[in-house]
């Protein structure tokens, strides 16, 4: 039977910064949709049907958006552990152990952790809908979580043709960044756009550096990620890039008026540890800290964006 701690680690806490980080960033980019902190303190209205005052409308908009993130982030994990467990993808193992495949917790219960992951997901999204009054985040929501399953669930999981890239940086980059904060302000504005597409770029990011840590078992067991495609060298180069543009598109909000946003560029400093190690050629377990790494880098970008935008 596993213990309290292996099922903490079943959960992967390293990877939960990928649900802060667009919560942060796209919650400050709201409040400075809505004129800034100034503005929020002071009580000018934000455009949204709430009745609630206005910062408080913010905190409820916020927990809510980030309990769906975190759900949903706990949930695809243990639903990734479950699939590839059952595959037996995971039977040979250079990261972290898995629940399902060392035989530490039956199946079945690995796989009612994820659903119970995505029903928490469900009732805390349901009430978003209802406090920020926008009804199309119900089929979006329902996508999300068909999207976190499917990654390696099912007959065919996108996960294992090379997509898993793809709807990390649709789900836990333009949707809950944007999500959020269509949430608070109930709007969408071009510096919450570029928000979006950093945080995204982080989220694949760390998807990336762990498939190219696994290219040689994914390899052996037919599961066909991006790293795989691309090979070891170009999936360095793109996980390079990948941490890389999101400093880039800060230009967007500084030309639109943020200048604050800038503040983003200091957590750069966390990537250079990660991206030393990648573009150095390192394998395997050597790997394994670049990913609590750039989910931290990541954290750190989008909570220091979302402070540049909010001011």
């Amino acid at each position: 039977m596993a213990t309290f701690g292996q099922w903490v680690e079943g959960a992967r806490l390293r990877t939960l910064s990928l649900a802060f980080a667009p919560v942060f960033a796209g919650a400050g980019a709201a409040i400075g949709a809505a004129g800034g902190v100034s503005e929020l303190i002071i009580g000018s209205p934000l455009p949204t049907a709430s009745p609630q005052p206005r910062y408080l409308h913010v905190i409820v908009c916020s927990v809510l958006a980030l309990i769906v993130a975190l759900a949903l982030q706990i949930g695809s994990n243990f639903a990734n552990d479950y699939s590839d467990g059952v595959r037996g993808t995971d039977d040979v193992r250079v990261g972290p152990t898995r629940l399902t495949a060392s035989g530490l917790v039956a199946p079945h219960k690995v796989k009612r952790a994820a659903m119970l992951s995505f029903a928490t997901a469900g009732v805390a999204g349901l009430a978003l809908t209802v406090v920020a009054q926008a009804w199309w985040f119900i089929p979006v929501g329902v996508l999300a979580v068909l999207a976190a399953w499917f990654y390696t669930g099912g007959s065919h999981p996108y996960g294992y043709y090379a997509m898993g890239e793809v709807f990390v940086f649709i789900f836990f980059g333009l949707v809950a960044t944007v999500g959020t904060g269509y949430a608070i302000a109930g709007a969408m504005t071009l510096p919450m756009w570029a928000a979006a597409v950093g945080v995204g770029l982080f989220a694949c990011a760390v998807l990336m550096v762990n498939n190219l840590r696994d290219i040689p078992t994914d390899t052996q067991a037919g599961k066909t990620t991006l790293a795989v495609v691309l090979g070891d060298r170009r999936a360095r180069v793109g996980y390079a890039v990948m941490v890389s543009v999101p400093y880039a598109l800060l230009l967007v909000p500084v030309f639109a008026g943020h200048m604050a946003a800038l503040i983003a560029v200091i957590s750069f400093a966390l990537v250079i540890s990660p991206l030393r190690t990648v573009l150095g050629g390192r394998t395997g377990t050597d790997l394994i800290p670049c990913i609590k790494s750039t989910g931290l880098a990541a954290l750190t970008y989008g909570a220091l964006l979302g402070l540049g935008l909010a001011l």
